[in-house]
């Protein structure tokens, strides 16, 4: 192909000459952290010039929950975490296969508006990347031994999730 002709581009936004990528290359991070998460460097690490769909989520720490007011947040992570929200973020590259995948967890102390979970995911196409983000936060969710420790402002306290 010369310079001079457009190249041609799958549905997925790839060309006929790009290596074949494996799930765990399409994660661009998947961590435990201490320090404050940002969405928006989820969104500009995980694009790639082929995304036409960047979908990002920030589980943001809130002032109440059930009812009552909440001062602030503890996570506690189990030693396996780090590696199960590795995996999680290889499971869904693998179930889609032409996603960028971006996750991160906070653990520590947390205050009333940060970030405690964040998640992009890019895509040549918006439904896939809506789809994939979603499944990617559940999953987080449900499968890496993250426990919420809720301290209320009455003073008392709550484990969530243990």
């Amino acid at each position: 192909m010369s310079a001079e002709e457009p190249q041609s581009l799958n549905q997925a936004g790839l060309s006929a000459d790009e290596p074949f990528e494996f799930p765990q290359e399409r994660v661009i991070l998947a961590e435990l952290s201490d320090q404050p998460l940002s969405l928006t460097q989820a969104e500009v690490e995980v694009w790639a010039d082929r995304a036409g769909a960047v979908v990002g989520f920030s589980g943001i720490v809130r002032n109440h929950d059930h009812g009552q007011p909440v001062d602030r947040l503890s996570y506690t992570a189990h030693p396996s975490a780090a590696e199960a929200i590795a995996q999680v973020a290889v499971d869904i590259a693998a179930r889609f296969p032409t996603v960028r995948v971006w996750v991160a967890h906070r653990v520590g102390q947390l205050e009333i508006g940060d970030h405690a979970l964040v998640a992009a995911v890019a895509s040549a196409h918006r439904a896939e990347a809506f789809q994939a983000c979603a499944e990617l936060v559940e999953q987080t969710k449900d499968q890496v031994p993250i426990w919420k420790e809720q301290f209320f402002s009455d003073g008392t306290r709550e484990w969530v999730g243990s």
